[in-house]
């Protein structure tokens, strides 16, 4: 299946990022768009795109179930490849899109095709299954990483994460009261949903241009 992009910012931005979906919303979901524009706004060029079997539901009945996350890694690296990217690239995603390209990260790094990698509410675990960790790739990661994470985020939530081992490559923005879509709740934090898109995007903003200075 021929890969498609959505893309946001400036076509002669100096890096441009690219983003793969979450296990259940498609790449031009609410919270996905809301992320690729606020990235956009802050001088990414972001690109976003499709694993198939969710591209599939566009033009089939009924939704179908994600594929294991290790079998989604071809198609990310296939989208890196047709993207042809010029200058600096950061890859990343949504929740499961950000667990897949961290699986990729270190071997891309290595060979710098990337200059570092930014998950977006990161899956540690299991809703309900906090013992389950997707995260022993995680403690030597190489690649500058920069996840931002919610602090009621059910996949992870500050006080569970504090507890485990992370490579010092990787950076973690708690957004405080977000949940996986980082959207804290009304009236509790004091803070809103574009409050933390915009620490999102001036944070991230702010690693890249870091990561790109120490890559040199």
């Amino acid at each position: 299946m021929a890969i498609n992009f959505l893309f946001d910012g400036q076509g002669n931005a100096h890096y441009t990022i690219l983003l793969a979906h979450g296990a259940g919303a498609p790449m031009d979901s609410a919270s996905m768009t809301a992320n690729a524009v606020a990235l956009a706004s802050v001088g990414f060029r972001v690109a976003r795109f499709e694993f198939d079997y969710m591209a599939a539901c566009r033009t089939s009945a009924g939704r179908k179930p994600p594929p294991r996350a290790e079998t989604l890694i071809p198609e990310y690296l296939a989208a890196i490849e047709a993207l042809d990217a010029t200058g600096p690239l950061f890859i990343g995603g949504k929740s499961m899109g950000g667990r897949i390209a961290s699986m990729i990260a270190d071997n891309l790094h290595a060979t710098g095709k990337v200059v570092g990698l930014l998950c977006l509410g990161y899956p540690f675990h299991p809703i309900g299954k906090p013992t389950q960790l997707r995260t022993a790739h995680l403690n030597d990661m190489k690649t500058p990483t920069l996840i931002v994470q919610g602090t009621r985020d059910l996949f992870g939530t500050r006080e569970e994460v504090s507890a485990y081992r992370l490579s010092d490559a990787i950076e973690i923005l708690w957004l405080e009261d977000g949940d996986h879509d980082m959207k804290p709740r009304k009236n509790v934090s004091g803070f809103s949903a574009a409050d933390h898109l915009k620490t999102m995007a001036d944070k991230a903003a702010a690693w890249a241009q870091s990561t790109i200075a120490l890559d040199v």
